[in-house]
């Protein structure tokens, strides 16, 4: 046997810090799809502290300093809000392109969590880099540090570990390329996507290595388009073609996978009616023959009648939360089965479904290869037809106002007829989302951004700035209530430092609108719900607070413009648009004014005991809505457990 020789490595290497490294690094990774190939990362969000000044911060004024233009730093004003705008931006970018957000230790990171969880639960990639205490624990307990005296290991950023897809944490510069990798190989998975958390500890930021060139070369991460099994195609096919009133389910999987086009087809062929979720909507035009509209919780009457009688149910890159299958009694027909295609298997399992695990896209076009010869009965697509009409006109009066003062549903009705057809709005939390879902006429693939995965108070404004970053050209309208205006305007300032321009339009009804509703609705009374003073008698039933919104706006930077009239506000719309700057529409809607019923219901339990008429009647409506909730157990794939059943199609 020869004996072994060592062969020496010779490759160059390059000293720098571990910041400086990681810098370098994430400045050459990118994403690919369909020959398409796009910067990873669009550069840095943050804020400065001690944790990472020296460390990061030095490294970005280095980066800068070399190329302006490659990995950008824009400064802002809350953590939670960075990492928002973030996850905003790689929606809008169809994941393909994110931020690297970086902050201090401690409260700094920490501030981060929210925004993490969010981008987890939306499958968003954001790179999370939140400094750590010192890894030599010299001088411990140093400022802002965690000391538990079970554990020497644990750091506050231990907290990101449940609400991060991917979390490392870098203990010595040798660990740095492995973090990192496994880091990218996440944000550019589409099933495992989310936030990303590499905590760094400070003073490992500034130590100096020797890395091989080789980690700082162009890396490109593929994002494939997975092919259905042609078994499992087969198994949908059949339910499907066995279907007498089908209805597709599309998700954000539909727009993620770019696969709108595929679906129009695949509808038009068939002519299965297709409702959307909150994530999905925009995957077809409202006005497309086939749109039925918003489905769900905060769905139309015309998708939701159909939901009800459909013996097959189409979902497609959608997750089946609560809202959308409604606590699972939007589906009530007893035979009901389910064809599911998501990229995850974990979603195409739910609901007992036939699993179909591909890319949107790619499923689309093979079912409509496989279906050609299929259509719904004529008088099915009549029904759909006929459903959607009188949900329009339910719209359009919606979009009329009953008073002298606007309602919140007149307002939405004029940023959606005002706006272009290629403009966004952006929306989070309370009612608003709600009334989006319902009464928003999506002209644009991309016109529509609500985000209600996590449905976070505050994402609004800080989420906006991410669409306006990633669609330089689009007028961005935030729709935010005063609740979440109240608790994150700040990244107003940031839009006004980049020159950013977005257009709020700030509803302020004096209260939580939307939880003053379910309140109600579960015999509370609207109880804690109203922006009021505290009465003589000590309960916060007093007049309205005398909060300015429009003059606390102004104060950021941006311009205001304050409308009582629909009059005015059509006027404050087009001095909005024809601005290059940011600015707040400033309008006082009606709280008890509501948008038309769905007709639908979400699961929110109610007390089984109380001294309150009001709560009492709730519980007894509650129990006899509880009583259509499904638990959907029956393999759909399986003919002969429907036909034992007795639920062959009707």
């Amino acid at each position: 046997m020869a004996e072994r020789q060592d062969v020496p490595n010779t490759e160059a290497t390059a000293r720098l810090s571990v910041a400086q490294a990681a810098v370098r690094f994430l400045a050459n990774q990118f994403t690919e799809r369909d020959g398409d190939r796009v910067r990873l990362f669009a550069g840095f969000l943050g804020i400065f502290g001690h944790g990472n000044v020296a460390g990061l911060g030095q490294a970005l004024l280095e980066a800068e300093l070399e190329d302006p233009g490659l990995m950008s730093y824009v400064l802002g004003r809350n953590e939670q809000a960075l990492v928002h705008t973030a996850a905003a931006y790689a929606r809008a970018r169809g994941r393909l392109q994110t931020w690297a957000v970086t902050t201090s230790v401690g409260p700094g990171a920490t501030n981060m969590i929210t925004g993490a969880a969010l981008a987890t639960i939306n499958h968003l990639p954001v790179l999370l880099l939140p400094a750590d205490t010192f890894a030599t624990r010299v001088g411990a307990p140093v400022l802002q540090e965690l000391e538990l005296p079970s554990s020497g290991d644990v750091t506050v950023n231990d907290a990101f570990r449940p609400v991060s897809r991917y979390f490392d944490r870098v203990w010595r510069p040798e660990q740095l390329p492995a973090a990192l990798l496994g880091a990218m190989r996440v944000l550019t998975d589409p099933v495992e996507t989310g936030a990303v958390t590499v905590a760094i500890p400070q003073d490992v930021q500034t130590q100096a290595h020797d890395w091989p060139e080789s980690l700082f070369a162009e890396r490109v991460w593929h994002v494939g388009r997975p092919l259905p099994q042609r078994a499992a195609l087969a198994r949908a096919v059949e339910v499907i073609r066995a279907g007498r009133r089908p209805l597709i389910v599309a998700g954000g999987g539909v727009l993620y996978s770019d696969a709108s086009e595929s679906l129009a087809r695949f509808a038009e062929l068939t002519g299965i009616p297709v409702a959307v979720t909150q994530s999905g909507k925009g995957a077809l035009a409202s006005e497309h023959p086939q749109s039925v509209g918003a489905i769900g919780a905060t769905g139309t009457t015309a998708a939701n009648e159909l939901a009800a009688a459909a013996d097959v149910v189409i979902g497609i890159g959608t997750r089946y939360t609560d809202f959308t299958t409604a606590s699972r009694s939007a589906f009530a027909d007893p035979g009901v089965r389910f064809v599911n295609i998501n990229v995850a298997s974990a979603d195409a399992a739910k609901l007992s479904g036939v699993s179909v695990v591909a890319d949107a896209r790619e499923a689309l076009d093979a079912l409509t290869a496989e279906l050609h010869d299929h259509r719904v009965p004529q008088e099915y697509r009549m029904r759909a037809t006929e459903l959607v009409t009188i949900w329009d006109a339910a719209v359009d009066a919606a979009y009329r106002s009953a008073g002298a003062g606007l309602t919140q549903t007149e307002v939405i009705g004029l940023v959606n007829t005002l706006s272009d057809p290629t403009d966004v709005v952006v929306c989070a939390a309370g009612s608003l989302p709600g009334d989006l879902h319902k009464l928003w006429r999506v002209r644009d693939r991309a016109g529509y951004h609500v985000e209600y995965g996590y449905s976070c108070m505050g994402y609004e404004v800080a989420g906006g700035l991410g669409v306006a970053m990633a669609c330089p050209g689009r007028d961005v309208f935030v729709m935010v209530g005063d609740g979440s205006y109240l608790m994150m305007a700040t990244e107003l300032v940031t839009a006004v430092q980049e020159g950013i321009k977005v257009i709020v339009v700030l509803v302020d009804n004096h209260g939580f609108a939307s939880i003053g509703a379910l309140s109600e609705s579960v015999g509370s009374q609207r109880f804690g719900t109203r922006y009021r003073y505290r009465s003589p008698d000590g309960r916060l039933d007093g007049g309205p607070l005398p909060v300015d919104l429009a003059a606390n706006a102004a104060s950021l930077g941006v311009d205001v413009i304050s409308a009582r009239t629909a009059s005015e506000f059509t006027d404050a719309v087009k001095t909005a648009k024809a601005s290059a700057r940011s600015t707040v529409l400033y309008v006082e809607t009606d709280p008890p004014a509501s948008g038309p019923d769905s007709g639908s219901w979400w699961d929110v339990p109610v007390s089984e005991i109380s001294t309150l008429p009001s709560a009492r009647q709730a519980r007894a409506g509650y129990e006899a809505r509880k009583r259509a909730q499904r638990h959907h157990l029956r393999p759909s794939e399986s003919a002969e457990a429907h036909r034992a059943a007795g639920e062959e199609p009707r």
